[in-house]
C-alpha cells in the first residue's frame, strides 16, 4: 500500500509539474494584417461569394471582432499603431508614403526579444524607405526620401523580408507591357503568360543584408510570403525558442492580379471580380500553410493568431464594407471597422463573437498583458488590453478610440461616435449600437454630450500634438 501511494503521488507530481511547465512556456505570437480587405471580405462576416475557407475555420474557433478598428483610414499610420501601441501621429506618420518609423519609439518586436523571442517581419512595410541608393516604389533614394529611410532591423526584427509598398499580388515584380478586355496597371490583369516579355514594376523585396532578394519571385505573392515565413517559425521551434512574427500580406491592395486556377472559382462573373477574389482565396491557401505547419510542428495550441486588415475596401473595386458606411480614407466605419478575430487553442474559449471595440494600437497592451510584462515607459498609450474582452470578462470599452486622418478626426466611445472636420468645427454624432450605418446625426438632440465627447477629443488632440513634437523621448 505504502508503495502505491508513493506511485499514487509521484505521478500527481509529474502532471503537476507538466501542467506549469506548460503554461508558463511563452506562447508564440503572430499578427496577419491583410492590405485594404473590407470588413464584409470574408466568409465569417456573412459573405457568401468569397471562398475563404481557412479564415473562416480559424475565426469559427477562435473570437471574432465585430467591431475591430484600423487606427487609421489608410495604410502606414495603421501599422505604426500595430508595433507601438500609439495612435500614429505621435511619431508623425500622418497618411500612406509619409514619415518613418522613429528609433525613439517602444515596439513589439524589441519588447519580446528582451523576452527570449526571436522576431521576424514578412511583406509590406510601408513604415520607412528600404533603400538610399534608388527610387524603389513610391519613395527611396538619396534625395528626397533619405531621411525616411529606416529597416525593420532597426525597430527590433532579427529577420525580415519585406517591400516599402504596394506589389502586385501575382508575380510580384512584373506587369504587361500591354493590357486586353478591362485590364489595367492601375486595378490589376491575368496573371502574365510569358513573364520573360513582361516589364519590371520598379518595386523590389528587401532582406536582411540589405540587399534586394532575387530568388524566388515568381507566381502568387502570399505564396512568397509564407515561402519565408515558414523557414523562420521552423527555425525557431527547432531551436524551442519563442517566435514572434508580424506577416502583412500586399492582398487585396491594388493591383490585384490571378492565376487562371484561382479565377475559374469565380467563373461567369466579369474579370474585375474574378481577380480580386482570386487573389483573395489564394491569400486564404496560404493562411491554411502557415496552419498546417504550426499543427506539423505540434505547436498549434502554443501560438496565438490575431488576424485583421489595415483599413477598409478601395474605391471602385469589389471589396466591401458590408452595411458599414464609406471605404478607405474615410473615418465612417467602413472605412476603419475591418475583418479580424484571434485565435489560441486550449487557451481561449472560441466559437463566439464579440462587440467589444478594439482597435490596432490594442495588440501592445494585450500582448504585454499576455505575457505579464510591465511598460518600459510612461509616454501615452493609445490602446488598451483585450484579454478580459477575448476572455468574456470585460463587455464594455472604456478608453476611447481617437482616429486622425486629416482632415477628419473622430472619437469612439463603447457606443457613440463623434466625428467631424479638424478646420469647420463641424461635428455629427452617431449611435454606433443602434445605428451601425451611420445613418442618423444624433448631434442637434444631444448637445451636451457633443461637447463632453469634444472636450474629450481635443484633449487627447493635444496630447497626441505635444507628442508629436517628440516630448515623450526626453
Amino acid at each position: 500500500m505504502t508503495n502505491l501511494i508513493r506511485i499514487t503521488f509521484t505521478l500527481f507530481l509529474i502532471t503537476v509539474l507538466t501542467s506549469c511547465n506548460k503554461t508558463s512556456k511563452k506562447p508564440n505570437i503572430i499578427l496577419i494584417m491583410t492590405d485594404d480587405q473590407g470588413w464584409y471580405d470574408v466568409g465569417f462576416n456573412g459573405n457568401t461569394i468569397i471562398k475563404t475557407p481557412w479564415l473562416d475555420s480559424l475565426a469559427s474557433n477562435g473570437v471574432i471582432f465585430d467591431r475591430f478598428y484600423s487606427a487609421s483610414a489608410v495604410c502606414s499610420p495603421t501599422r505604426a499603431s500595430l508595433i507601438t501601441g500609439r495612435n500614429p501621429l505621435r511619431m508623425n506618420i500622418p497618411y500612406a508614403n509619409s514619415g518613418h518609423m522613429k528609433s525613439e519609439e517602444i515596439t513589439i518586436p524589441e519588447i519580446l526579444k528582451d523576452q527570449g523571442y526571436t522576431t521576424g517581419h514578412f511583406g509590406k512595410w510601408h513604415l520607412g524607405t528600404l533603400t538610399k541608393d534608388e527610387l524603389d516604389a513610391n519613395r527611396g533614394g538619396k534625395e528626397k526620401f533619405l531621411s525616411d529611410y529606416t529597416l525593420p532591423s532597426e525597430h527590433g526584427y532579427d529577420n525580415f523580408f519585406c517591400t516599402e509598398s504596394k506589389v502586385p499580388t501575382f508575380d510580384p515584380m512584373l506587369y504587361p507591357t500591354s493590357f486586353i478586355n478591362g485590364e489595367s496597371k492601375h486595378y490589376g490583369w491575368r496573371a502574365i503568360k510569358n513573364t520573360d516579355s513582361a516589364s519590371v514594376y520598379g518595386t523590389s523585396y528587401w532582406k536582411n543584408s540589405g540587399q534586394k532578394e532575387t530568388a524566388n519571385l515568381k507566381g502568387d505573392d502570399s505564396r512568397i510570403i509564407m515561402d519565408r515565413v515558414i523557414p523562420f517559425i521552423e527555425k525557431a521551434d527547432q531551436k524551442k525558442q519563442p517566435f514572434f512574427t508580424t506577416i502583412w500580406f500586399h492582398t487585396p491592395h491594388l493591383p490585384v492580379v490571378s492565376d487562371s486556377i484561382h479565377r475559374s472559382y469565380y467563373d461567369g462573373m466579369d474579370l474585375t471580380k474574378q481577380i480580386y477574389y482570386g487573389t483573395l482565396t489564394a491569400l486564404d491557401e496560404q493562411i491554411g500553410r502557415l496552419w498546417k505547419t504550426l499543427e506539423n510542428s505540434g505547436i498549434d495550441d502554443e501560438t496565438i493568431i490575431f488576424f485583421c486588415s489595415d483599413n477598409g475596401p478601395e474605391n471602385k473595386t469589389p471589396g466591401s464594407a458590408g452595411i458599414f458606411r464609406n471605404r478607405k480614407r474615410s473615418l465612417y466605419e467602413g472605412g476603419v471597422r475591418v475583418p479580424a478575430f484571434v485565435i489560441w487553442k486550449n487557451n481561449l474559449i472560441g466559437g463566439k463573437r464579440i462587440d467589444f471595440p478594439a482597435v490596432t494600437s490594442d495588440y501592445l497592451p494585450t500582448i504585454l498583458d499576455i505575457l505579464n510584462i510591465e511598460y518600459s515607459d510612461n509616454r501615452p498609450i493609445d490602446g488598451t488590453s483585450l484579454f478580459n474582452a477575448i476572455k468574456g470578462i470585460d463587455k464594455e470599452r472604456t478608453k476611447p478610440i481617437g482616429f486622425i486622418c486629416n482632415p477628419k478626426i473622430s472619437w469612439v466611445t463603447n457606443q457613440y461616435k463623434l466625428i467631424g472636420d479638424k478646420k469647420d468645427g463641424n461635428f455629427e454624432l452617431y449611435d454606433l449600437i443602434n445605428d451601425k450605418s451611420e445613418k442618423k446625426d444624433i448631434s442637434k438632440n444631444n448637445p451636451q454630450l457633443v461637447n463632453k465627447l469634444k472636450t474629450d477629443l481635443k484633449m487627447w488632440q493635444k496630447s497626441v500634438e505635444n507628442s508629436n513634437t517628440g516630448a515623450d523621448y526626453n
